[in-house]
C-alpha cells in the first residue's frame, strides 16, 4: 500500500523540527501508518541518504548495531528517539539485524522530492515499504554466507488418532537459488528431519507456535515466525499453488499429499508477501518421499559433527574435511548430500560410477576443477536479478557461466564412455542459450560498476541513442572546464575552479582572499555569491547554471537509457531460468564429484560396495577428520576393521561389546565406522582399504 499524506506539513517538513508537541506532523503521520501496516518488524525509513528508525524500533535497533541513540522533536508530548544507518552501509546493518533475529521493512522513497515540491512546497515525500527481509528470504550476497543453503522452512499439522499420531507437512525453499522441497512425516519424526533441513527461518500458526509439546523444539530453531492462520489454509493451498507457477493443476508437481501442498503454499505465500509485488521464479516444489534418505536423529547428527563440531564451528567437522569443492554451488551441495545420505543404491552407484572416472583420469579432473574455478554462481545471480535486486554483475555472472559451460562440455566430450550422470550433466550445461552469453557480451562494458544505478556498464556502440546522449553529457563537461579556464582569466585569479557536489551541484569556489573581489563590483554582476566557507568561497553564475542543468539532463537522460536496457537484459535472463538453474545444478554437481575424487587420490580412500544386503565389512578403516589432524602433525592413524555382517546361517547382523579404557579410542573407532557408511551412501569414496556395506537406513550414535 502507497502512504499518500494531505495534512499540511511545514516548508521543510521532511528536514525540520516536528511542530509544537501534541501534533503529529504529517511526516510523522506518514510514519506510523507505514509502521502500523507491518507490525513486528523494525522500519527502515528512507529519508535521504539514511534510513531512519523511531520510537521502539530505534532503541532496539541502537542496542543491537551500538549506534548512537538521538532524538527528532516530540510526539504527543513526549520526545521521539531516533537513530539512522547510511543508505550505502545499510547491508551491512541488516546482516547483524538479520543475524539477531530480527525482521526489517525496508520503506523507500518512491518520487524525487523535486516531483514532491511540484505538488506544493508542503508536501511529504511519497514512501512505500519495497520488501521485507526477514532470515529466510535473503538473496544478497553480502547478507549470505555462499557455502550454505538459506531455507526458509513452513510447517503445517493434521491431527491424527491416538494410535497413528499427528503428521507434519514441511516445504522449504532457497529463494537464493530457487530450490524448493515438501516432504512429510510423522511428530515424532519433525526433530530429526528440521536437524536435517536446517532452515534458517520457520513459519508456522500462531496454534502451532504456541503448543507446548512443540515450544522446546521451535526454542532450538533459528528464529521461527508465527503467521496467520490464512497463510496455512488448506482450502485455498491448492488455487495458491497454481496461482504462483500460473498453471491450472498441480499434476505437473507429482503425487503431494493435501498436507505438503499446505505447507508448500503457506511458503510460497510468504516469500510473495515479504517480496512486495516482485514476483520470484522458484523451480517446481520437488516431492521428497518418505525413507530415500537416511535417518539421523539431532543428537546423532551433533555427535558425528557432520557439519558443526560440538562447539558450533565448520573448521573441524566432517564436511570441512570432505569439502575440497572450488565452487560456492558445490560446497553448498556437498553439504546437502552429507546432511541427507541416499538410501537407494542404485543412485548411490551412478554417483560412485562418475566419481571413478575422476579417480582414473588425473588430467580430466584437473582439467574440469581449472574450468569451474571461473565459473560464477549462476543460480545466485539470476535470484537478485528475478527480483529486481541485481547489477550489471550478476548479467556477467550469466554470460561467463554460459562461456564456461561451454569449455567444460568441450572437455568432458572428450572421455570415452561417460557414466550416466556425467552424461546427464553434460546435457544441462547445454540447455542455456549461447545467444544470451553473446547478447550480454555485446551489452555489458568491459569495466562493470557493483550497482546498476552508478551506470556506465553499457558498452559504447551497444545503443546510439545512449552513445548520442552520453556525447552530450561528456560535451558539456568540456565546456564547463573552458569555462573555467575562462573564468580564471577573466578575473585574474589564476586558482578559480569549477567544483561539483550534490547539495550545491555546480560553483565557482576561489580562496577566502579573493573573495571580497568577486563579491565588489564590476564582477559581482556575473558571479552570484552562494557559500562562505573557512578557507573558501563559493559562487555560481547564470551561465554555469544553464550549462549544469544540460549535464543534469544528459546524465539523467544517458542513466535512464542504461537503466532500460539493463531491464531488457534482466528480463532474457529470467525468460531463460529454467536452462541457466539446471546449468548452475551440473556445474555444483561436477564440481562435488570431481572434488570427491580429488579427496579419494590424496587420501588414498576406496570405493566401497554398496547394495541392499546386511553386510557391514569394513578393512583398514579409518576417521576422516581424525586422520588429517594426526596427518598435520606427522603422525599416522592406526585402521582398524569392523564386520557386523550375518554370519553363516544367520538371517541377521552382529552386535558388538566394546571396550577398554578411557582415551583408548572406542569413541573414535565408533565414529569412524558411522562416517564410513555415511559417505558410501552420499556416493564418495571412503577412508579404508575395503568396505562392503548394505544399506543403512537409521545412523544412531550416542558418545561422550
Amino acid at each position: 500500500m502507497t502512504i499518500h499524506s494531505t495534512p499540511p506539513a511545514s516548508p521543510n517538513a521532511e528536514t525540520a523540527s516536528p511542530e509544537a508537541a501534541g501534533r503529529v506532523t504529517p511526516m510523522m503521520e506518514q510514519y506510523l501508518e507505514i509502521k502500523a501496516a507491518n507490525p513486528g518488524l523494525l522500519l527502515f525509513y528512507r529519508m535521504g541518504d539514511f534510513y531512519e528508525l523511531f520510537f521502539e524500533d530505534a532503541e532496539t535497533a541502537s542496542r543491537a548495531l551500538g549506534i548512537t541513540l538521538t532524538k527528532r522533536g516530540k510526539h504527543m508530548g513526549e520526545d521521539i528517539p531516533m537513530c539512522g544507518v547510511p543508505v550505502e552501509r545499510s547491508d551491512d546493518y541488516l546482516h547483524r539485524l538479520i543475524a539477531l533475529g530480527h525482521r526489517v521493512a525496508v520503506c523507500e522513497q518512491t518520487e524525487n522530492p523535486a516531483e514532491a515540491r511540484k505538488r506544493g512546497n508542503k508536501s511529504v515525500v511519497r514512501r512505500d515499504v519495497v520488501r521485507l527481509v526477514t532470515p529466510g528470504t535473503l538473496t544478497e550476497d553480502t547478507l549470505l554466507d555462499a557455502r550454505t543453503n538459506n531455507y526458509l522452512l513452513a510447517i503445517a499439522r493434521t491431527r491424527g488418532s491416538s494410535s497413528a499420531g499427528d503428521r507434519i507437512g514441511l516445504a522449504w525453499i532457497d529463494i537464493s537459488t530457487a530450490e524448493f522441497s515438501v516432504t512429510e512425516c510423522s511428530a515424532a519424526e519433525l526433530g530429526a528431519t528440521l536437524a536435517r533441513i536446517n532452515p534458517n527461518e520457520v513459519i508456522v500458526t500462531d496454534a502451532l507456535y504456541s503448543d507446548p509439546e512443540l515450544s522446546a523444539l521451535f526454542r532450538t530453531l533459528a528464529a521461527v515466525t508465527p503467521v496467520t492462520r490464512d497463510v496455512f489454509d488448506a482450502a485455498t493451498a491448492e488455487r495458491r499453488l497454481c496461482d504462483y507457477f500460473a498453471v491450472a493443476t498441480m499434476d505437473g508437481f507429482g503425487a503431494m499429499s493435501r498436507l505438503e501442498a499446505t505447507a508448500a503454499a503457506a511458503a510460497v505465500t510468504y516469500v510473495d508477501r515479504t517480496q512486495v509485488g516482485q514476483h520470484l521464479p522458484l523451480s517446481p516444489p520437488a516431492r521428497e518421499a518418505a525413507g530415500t534418505t537416511m535417518a539421523i536423529d539431532p543428537a546423532t547428527r551433533a555427535n558425528l559433527e557432520l557439519t558443526r563440531t560440538l562447539a558450533g564451528e565448520r573448521r573441524g567437522s566432517l564436511l570441512d574435511a570432505i569439502d575440497c569443492t572450488v565452487t560456492a554451488a558445490g560446497s553448498r551441495l556437498l553439504a546437502q548430500r552429507l546432511s541427507a545420505p541416499l538410501t537407494d543404491s542404485t543412485t548411490i552407484s551412478h554417483r560412485l560410477d562418475a566419481g571413478a572416472l575422476f579417480v582414473n583420469d588425473s588430467a580430466a579432473r584437473d582439467d574440469l576443477r581449472g574450468i569451474l574455478r571461473a565459473a560464477p554462481d549462476i543460480s545466485r545471480a539470476l535470484a537478485r536479478l528475478s527480483v529486481g535486486r541485481g547489477g550489471p554483475r550478476d548479467l556477467a555472472a550469466l554470460r561467463d557461466g554460459i562461456l564456461a559451460a561451454d569449455k567444460a562440455v568441450e572437455r568432458l566430450a572428450r572421455i570415452e564412455k561417460l557414466p550416466r550422470d556425467i552424461t546427464l550433466a553434460i546435457d544441462a550445461l547445454r540447455r542455456p542459450s549461447r545467444d544470451l552469453a553473446r547478447e550480454f557480451g555485446r551489452g555489458l562494458a568491459d569495466e562493470l560498476p557493483l550497482f546498476k544505478r552508478d551506470g556506465g556498464f553499457v558498452r559504447a556502440g551497444y545503443e546510439p541513442a545512449l552513445d548520442e546522449t552520453r556525447n552530450l553529457r561528456d560535451a558539456s563537461r568540456l565546456v564547463v572546464a573552458a569555462m573555467q579556464a575562462r573564468y580564471a582569466d577573466e578575473t585574474g585569479i589564476k586558482g578559480l575552479k569549477i567544483r561539483h557536489n550534490n547539495v550545491l551541484g555546480y560553483f565557482v569556489e576561489v580562496t577566502a582572499q579573493h573573495g571580497d573581489k568577486l563579491m565588489a563590483a564590476p564582477l559581482n554582476a556575473t558571479f552570484i555569491h552562494r557559500q562562505t566557507l573557512a578557507g573558501q568561497v563559493r559562487f555560481t553564475t547564470t551561465e554555469l547554471g544553464e550549462v549544469e542543468a544540460k549535464i543534469a539532463n544528459a546524465g539523467d537522460r544517458a542513466l535512464g537509457l542504461e537503466l532500460e536496457i539493463f531491464d531488457k537484459l534482466s528480463a532474457m535472463a529470467v525468460a531463460a531460468g529454467d536452462d541457466l538453474r539446471a546449468a548452475a545444478h551440473a556445474f555444483a554437481l561436477l564440481d562435488v564429484t570431481s572434488a570427491l575424487a580429488k579427496l579419494a587420490v590424496d587420501e588414498n580412500y576406496a570405493r566401497p560396495v554398496v547394495d541392499n544386503s546386511l553386510k557391514f565389512s569394513i578393512e583398514g578403516g579409518r576417521h576422516p577428520v581424525v586422520e588429517q589432524a594426526l596427518k598435520r602433525d606427522g603422525q599416522p592413524f592406526i585402521a582398524n576393521a569392523c564386520d557386523l555382517s550375518p554370519g553363516p546361517s544367520q538371517s541377521s547382523g552382529q552386535i558388538w561389546l566394546l571396550t577398554g579404557p578411557n582415551m583408548a579410542g572406542k569413541s573414535t573407532f565408533l565414529r569412524q565406522n558411522a562416517l564410513i557408511a555415511l559417505m558410501a551412501q552420499i556416493g564418495s569414496f571412503v577412508p579404508a582399504k575395503l568396505a562392503h556395506i548394505g544399506i543403512v537406513d537409521r545412523l544412531f550414535s550416542r558418545v561422550g
